[in-house]
């Protein structure tokens, strides 16, 4: 028989969890649209909020405020959500897959693959000045990060391929490999293109400084695409869980559901990193968390993920534009890795520590 005084209190922490990371998204967004370089009072912020969503009338609206408000700073905290949600659940799905705890989105090579797409365009097509105008030349940057994602994921599981079917094992060191050879392409790149340096660096740590609402459909296509691959077996990240063996014997088409898994998790990260560039353990260190409330069941632990994962990455993003003076900003990616990096080291030697 289940343990009653184990599973009820489990339960009600897991609902307890996921209504505080609800509700802390929904009071991030006005929240997080106050801090910035120019100063505004809270009450002229929410009623630009107001305005910019169609509540109140934009009569006698400074255009000017509202444009930083409601074009700026709304903007990044969407993008932000919709960003974390996605690294956070492509770390569920990846870390259920690949049944290694330490998984996250960027095992399989993405992130080396999206750097070397967007390096190459930095460096060989068109300069630094790609990366300081995110218009139009954004937009290719954008386009041949995704395109370099996604080849490199491709790779991985073409090397991890084993008789015929995926093996985790394979896939994970397939994908060490692609992500050390692409990264040392990355550096060649630097090396023969000096003056793209900064510019290559600065994107790789991930920001998204000068993103704004066109950059939301970039998004948005690759997001729902994996999304919808991810939440439809969602159970069988469940299944999984029991091994290889007992899942095909429970009628599971094994290669070809870790197939669309992998492909899922790995779509939401490529467009992710086309927009924003290489954010690193958000999709990593929430899970855990969650874990510890939550218990293992997926689809819980996947609508939590959504909700904690955007909160954790808008709030670094708000970190990230408001600690230095003079309207300067540190890449998100450095704030994630110096909270995550800590915060993730005390979690394993927790565990180490523990029974």
């Amino acid at each position: 028989m289940p343990d009653i005084s184990f599973t009820l209190p489990q339960r009600l922490r897991g609902r307890l969890m996921l209504i505080a990371a609800v509700l802390v998204c929904l009071a991030s967004v006005p929240l997080a649209c106050l801090p910035g370089p120019l100063p505004l009072p809270a009450a002229e912020v929410w009623h630009l909020l107001g305005v910019r969503l169609g509540v109140f009338s934009a009569e006698g609206a400074d255009a000017a405020r509202l444009l930083v408000v409601g074009d700026i700073r709304l903007a990044r905290v969407v993008l932000s959500l919709l960003c974390g949600g996605a690294l956070a659940v492509a770390g569920v799905a990846l870390q259920g897959v690949l049944r290694n705890p330490l998984a996250d989105p960027f095992t399989l090579g993405i992130s080396a693959g999206a750097a070397c797409g967007a390096g190459l365009v930095i460096a060989f097509g068109g300069g630094p000045a790609l990366a300081a105008h995110w218009g139009f030349s954004g937009g290719l940057v954008s386009a041949a990060a995704f395109a370099g994602a996604l080849l490199a994921l491709g790779l991985a599981l073409w090397l991890g391929r084993s008789g015929g079917s995926f093996r985790r094992e394979n896939v994970i060191l397939a994908g060490i490999a692609v992500a050390t050879f692409l990264g040392a392409v990355v550096a060649l790149i630097k090396a023969l293109n000096e003056e793209s340096v900064t510019s290559i660096v600065f994107w790789i740590m991930g920001s998204f400084q000068g993103r704004g609402w066109d950059s939301v459909p970039l998004l948005l296509v690759p997001l729902t695409l994996g999304l919808l691959l991810v939440v439809a077996h969602w159970r069988d990240l469940d299944v999984l869980a029991l091994g290889d063996v007992q899942a095909a014997q429970l009628g599971m088409r094994v290669g070809r559901v870790r197939l669309c898994l992998l492909a899922g998790a790995s779509c939401m990260t490529a467009g992710c990193v086309a927009v924003a560039g290489v954010i690193g353990f958000v999709g990593l260190v929430v899970p855990h968390i969650l874990r510890l409330g939550m218990g293992a069941a997926h689809g819980p632990l996947l609508i939590g993920a959504w909700f904690g994962g955007g909160a954790l990455l808008l709030w670094a993003d708000v970190l990230a534009r408001s600690v230095l003076s003079g309207g300067q900003e540190l890449p998100v990616g450095v704030v994630t890795a110096l909270l995550g990096g800590p915060f993730f080291a005390l979690l394993v030697r927790g565990r180490e520590d523990g029974p």
